[in-house]
């Protein structure tokens, strides 16, 4: 067992996912199931009581050769190194404030919280008990974004005047808490704001100053869904970058994946256009269509970050701090969407 921050762990880490309500669980699971150095397992408590018929818990466990415990509490008793939690946005605090407490290191799915204020008490948490904790946002990983981010600090785009992003993706109904303004603390804004943010977080270096969303239920509007389905986000930083993020659920369900993200960089000397997940096989076998990315896994680079830094006692990057300064602008987002006013930071 990791006592804190600083010491250095050598043998097989104890690895416990907390939870399949995200599906991002599934994938986390199954690049880590089977290593030698791994001890993993997971529990899903909250499965059973789902607002949809999406498979869970103990089925979903066997189904991809993970061992299953009953409840968190068990999990945590098992002594974990570390956990993952990608339980829905709303119970992200008191399973971070809970593996904090058992001295397990962290990363926790984004957004980090539903609310500024509970972000902020789990990263107290984890500082009072010494564990690391980092955000989920596997992205900034991407090899595409590495050699932008590079050109860009080595001034070849001389000074960046503008971004523009994209993050879009399909209406995620096969987990109807998504759509739960309680559980998921809103809508596409909540879900698909914060992977640009973050991008531009590392890009920037800097919370904007000012920003300014719109929202609409105009996508998939049939459902009589209660969150938005549409958004787009102006945020200013210092300086005067302007930068967009159209994080819409534009993608439809019979489209060929999940959805992609892109980002666009214009500077006074040029420009760079990103899209991580673009790389791709298609076309049609006998099984019917292909849609395939091809490339780095951006979830196994991420992961092994977080591996990495749990062996090793250092911090892990994008940290909790990273996350909440995302969630401030994904929030800021929400309240101006909701106002119809800018909201400064």
């Amino acid at each position: 067992m990791t006592a804190g921050t600083g010491d250095t762990v050598t043998s097989t880490l104890k690895i416990a996912v907390l939870s399949f309500a995200h599906p991002h669980a599934i994938g986390y699971c199954r690049l880590l199931a089977g290593r030698d150095d791994i001890d993993l397992i997971v529990t899903d408590p909250d499965g059973a009581t789902a607002p949809d018929a999406a498979l869970r818990g103990e089925a979903l466990a066997a189904s991809i050769g993970v061992r299953y415990v009953a409840d968190y509490e068990t999990a945590l008793a098992w002594g974990p190194d570390a956990v993952i939690v990608t339980a829905e946005n709303s119970r992200h605090r008191e399973l971070v404030e809970a593996a904090a407490a058992a001295g397990a290191h962290i990363l926790c799915e984004k957004p980090l919280a539903t609310t500024v204020d509970d972000g902020r008490a789990m990263l107290d948490a984890a500082e009072r008990a010494g564990v690391t904790l980092m955000t989920a946002y596997p992205v900034r990983f991407a090899p595409s974004f590495v050699d932008a981010l590079a050109r860009v600090r080595a001034g070849q785009l001389g000074d960046v005047v503008g971004i523009r992003g994209t993050n879009n993706g399909k209406l995620p109904s096969d987990r109807a808490w998504f759509t739960d303004q309680t559980l998921a603390g809103g809508g596409a804004l909540v879900d698909h704001v914060v992977h640009c943010a973050d991008l531009l977080d590392e890009l920037l270096g800097a919370l904007p100053t000012t920003v300014r969303a719109v929202s609409n239920r105009l996508l998939h509007a049939d459902d009589g869904l209660q969150v938005e389905t549409g958004g787009l986000v102006t945020a200013t930083y210092p300086g005067g970058v302007v930068a967009t993020i159209d994080c819409s659920w534009t993608m439809p369900e019979n489209g060929p994946t999940w959805g992609g993200l892109t980002l666009q960089l214009t500077g006074t000397k040029g420009n760079i256009t990103i899209a991580p997940f673009a790389p791709h096989v298609s076309g049609q076998t006998v099984d019917g269509q292909v849609w395939e990315g091809v490339g780095d896994s951006l979830d196994a680079l991420m992961l092994a970050e977080f591996l990495d830094a749990v062996r090793t006692g250092r911090a892990a990057v994008p940290d909790g701090r990273v996350g909440l300064r995302t969630l401030q602008v994904a929030d800021a987002a929400r309240r101006s969407a909701v106002d119809g006013q800018p909201v400064t930071l």
